[in-house]
């Protein structure tokens, strides 16, 4: 395929395409025309260097990619997109393997699979405002970064007013399409072929936001292993709406913009809106209500959650919502009718509705959730001041558990970035391990009442000897209270789980 993908004249790939159809016994017609179709640089249109320059699993690791790209491509297997990400992260930014890896699975399924030469590059993340992800080797786009584009993409090839609908004829009209942003380059056409192992430039334009990505979020402190992360980049992917649920301290706000960024590819904060929800909160305040002027009058003004279906409407980029403590208000009256649009297989067109208020101009226009709307709500399950969300509300979202992670990376965190004295770390882990253990066996609380570990993780490196006045302080004044309000009618209880904490100490 890459030795007939060359860039080489019209006629002479109508010969090869002719002798090849005799060949393989093909009765289609030879194409009058291969625009669109991206091309090799003809002194480099293998994927591999010879023997001696390549790593002996070379061939192999190009084969798996071309295996599990069809098994991915013909199936909406979880587990099939796994492999997938895996062979093609394994074989990308081999010698001779660069953006051209994404050409050939164009070729084998151009349906199914974006190729990213330098045109379809540029219309991309111009024409069309999604941002390639650059997570690869050698500032190329990853697996992750690669399939986040196609995700984007898919969701609105099924909008009637969206300039594409297929990945062919993305890159036809990529082909032609001509950035008005920037001089063409004299050397574009080199960049296009993209096969050899020059340094790919960034696609991204001057002033965009910096890329972030799961590696980001462990850099930044995370606790969950990055496969943990990859799971539930997944499932957000696929459900569009998910919660994070879990005991206090267990880090779910701060997790929850951080997986908008990576869903997002950026660390783009115009791209992330952040609400908190209340029992005074309202439709009218989320969605669309009436809101009184400087003139004594009363306009229609739009929430929060209709500015950003507005903003994703316009831009094809992922667009998310974190709502905090979501079960703190009551979701099913916050939403409305878009209650019914959240769920994934109605963000289309065709299943808009219309709102209780009209646009600003007075005329009722039906709304619709785009696919590229993503909703990540926190929820504090140990608070027993709060009711769980309803059935019909709860199908419409995923939910995933954290819990306390006092483990190596928690250690490793502390004592690196937070100068905590490591002599001291193992006797914390296990005061608060124990503490834990208690509250789950005490049938009157349980699992999601344990103590996370952001209560025992500084914000700021302490001082140097200071880490015992630090624990203490956490007890007294976050961890104490807390215990009172557990065990709040058995005192003793408390009492003795609080100078256990610091027996000793």
């Amino acid at each position: 395929m890459g030795l007939f993908n060359r860039g080489t004249t019209e006629s002479n790939r109508k010969i090869i395409a002719t002798n090849l159809a005799k060949l393989l016994g093909v009765d289609e017609p030879v194409p009058n025309s291969f625009e669109g179709i991206p091309t090799l640089n003809p002194q480099n249109s293998w994927y591999f260097g010879f023997e001696k320059d390549r790593q002996p699993d070379h061939i192999d690791a190009l084969w798996d990619v071309f295996a599990t790209s069809i098994k991915f491509a013909d199936s909406e297997d979880e587990e099939a997109r796994i492999e997938f990400i895996n062979a093609f992260d394994n074989a990308n930014g081999r010698r001779g393997v660069a953006w051209n890896l994404t050409f050939g699975l164009y070729w084998i399924r151009p349906w199914r699979f974006l190729g990213l030469d330098h045109n379809s590059k540029v219309y991309v993340s111009k024409k069309l405002a999604i941002t390639i992800g650059l997570h690869g080797p050698k500032k190329r786009c990853s697996a992750a970064d690669y399939l986040a584009v196609m995700d984007t993409l898919e969701a609105r090839f099924q909008e009637a007013s969206y300039p594409v609908h297929s990945y062919p004829e993305l890159s036809l009209e990529a082909w032609t399409y001509k950035d008005p942003t920037e001089p063409t380059l004299a050397d574009d056409k080199l960049d296009e072929y993209q096969g050899s192992e020059d340094e790919a430039p960034d696609v991204a334009s001057k002033g965009t936001p910096i890329a972030y990505a799961i590696e980001d979020i462990m850099r930044e402190g995370c606790f969950l292993d990055s496969q943990e992360i990859l799971g539930i980049l997944e499932r957000i992917r696929e459900k569009k709406n998910l919660i994070l649920q879990g005991p206090p301290g267990t880090g779910k706000t701060w997790l929850a913009k951080r997986l908008a960024f990576a869903l997002i590819g950026q660390k783009d904060e115009s791209k992330v809106r952040v609400v908190q929800f209340h029992p005074n909160l309202s439709y009218e305040d989320f969605v669309r209500g009436w809101r009184p002027t400087g003139d004594g009058k009363l306009c229609l003004v739009d929430g929060v959650f209709m500015e950003v279906i507005k903003a994703a409407s316009k831009n094809a980029s992922p667009h998310v919502v974190v709502i905090e403590e979501i079960n703190r208000g009551n979701p099913a009256q916050i939403f409305g009718e878009l209650l019914t649009l959240l769920e994934a297989g109605k963000r289309s067109p065709r299943d808009a509705l219309e709102l209780c208020y009209p646009d600003p101009d007075g005329i009722h226009r039906a709304v619709h959730i785009p696919r590229n709307v993503f909703v990540i709500g926190t929820m504090n399950i140990a608070d027993r001041s709060l009711a769980l969300v309803d059935l019909a509300f709860r199908r419409r979202f995923a939910f995933v558990d954290l819990k306390p992670k006092l483990a190596v990376s928690w250690r490793s965190w502390i004592v690196e970035q937070c100068n905590v004295d490591s002599d001291l770390v193992p006797d914390i882990e296990r005061r608060i391990t124990e503490l834990n253990d208690q509250i789950t066996s005490d049938a009157r609380l349980g699992e999601q009442f344990c103590i996370g570990h952001s209560y025992v993780t500084p914000s700021d490196p302490l001082k140097d000897g200071g880490t015992q006045k630090w624990f203490g302080q956490v007890v007294a004044t976050e961890i104490g209270p807390l215990l009172k309000e557990y065990w709040f009618d058995a005192p003793d209880e408390s009492r003795k789980a609080y100078d256990r904490l610091l027996q000793g100490w």
